[in-house]
């Protein structure tokens, strides 16, 4: 009787330490989660949006010979961390000697596999090219826009070659008068050209293969990548549009690392 009565006592203590395990085991759980959340806070904070890690001064120092006279830089950065990828435009502005911000920093989207190494940019491989362009025309589907730069008005037959046999490869042409066997309509059924400015990646000179029609344009939404492009809201491309003076010469920066 002892033995069954010592027995039963055993079984009762295992049953009423269950939930203690079981409550044990959800304490570590939440704790796991929520440290994990802390990681992916600080992350955050370390790699969105931070311009003071970024040392203008050295920066611009290492790019002197290609910036030249400009006063107006775009720069593409990107800020992607362990747990997010993430890439941010900075409009830099040039009084006196000093860069500074033009505005608040803001988020973009590029290619679909990211960006490609400088001068590896090809024709269709869904990458944004790495290096520094000038921007020299904007376009959009209205008849004249609030813009300094030199603006173009996309119409109904308004393409970009991107064929890399036609002669005419990446240029603006009419429809009717190139014999491209691919191209990209400028004036789009949709809102993503509305407001454009265009990139010049490889116009001048234009090598065949190497990739065409890379501009900055409206993006189809915050976690959806391009084809090669940058993309932003519209309301930040209007704010780009109305600050880019061609007296500046401006330019743009893509691929860089924060």
């Amino acid at each position: 009787m002892s033995c069954k009565k010592h027995y039963c006592v055993c079984l009762k203590d295992k049953k009423e330490s269950n939930p203690i395990a079981k409550m044990k085991n959800t304490f570590i759980i939440i704790m796991l989660l929520a440290i994990l959340l802390t990681l992916f806070s600080v992350s955050a904070c370390v790699f969105v949006p931070a311009i003071s890690k970024l040392d203008m001064k050295t920066f611009t120092a290492s790019q002197e010979n290609k910036i030249g006279e400009s006063a107006q830089i775009l720069l593409v950065i990107d800020n992607s961390s362990f747990f997010s990828t993430k890439t941010n435009v900075y409009a830099m502005e040039k009084r006196g000697d000093k860069w500074q911000m033009a505005f608040e920093p803001f988020n973009a989207v590029i290619g679909r596999n990211g960006f490609a190494t400088a001068g590896e940019k090809r024709e269709g491989d869904g990458k944004t090219p790495s290096g520094l362009y000038p921007l020299k025309m904007t376009f959009g589907y209205d008849a004249t826009i609030r813009t300094k730069m030199p603006y173009r008005h996309a119409l109904d037959d308004d393409v970009w070659v991107d064929d890399p046999q036609a002669d005419d490869y990446n240029r603006w042409v009419k429809k009717s008068e190139t014999r491209a066997a691919s191209y990209e309509l400028m004036k789009r059924d949709d809102n993503l050209y509305k407001y454009g400015i265009v990139i010049e990646y490889n116009t001048s000179p234009v090598i065949k293969g190497n990739g065409s029609a890379i501009f900055l344009h409206i993006w189809k939404g915050e976690s959806v990548p391009t084809a090669g492009c940058v993309a932003v809201s519209e309301e930040n491309i209007l704010k780009i549009l109305q600050w880019l003076d061609p007296a500046a010469s401006p330019l743009i920066i893509t691929g860089v690392n924060n």
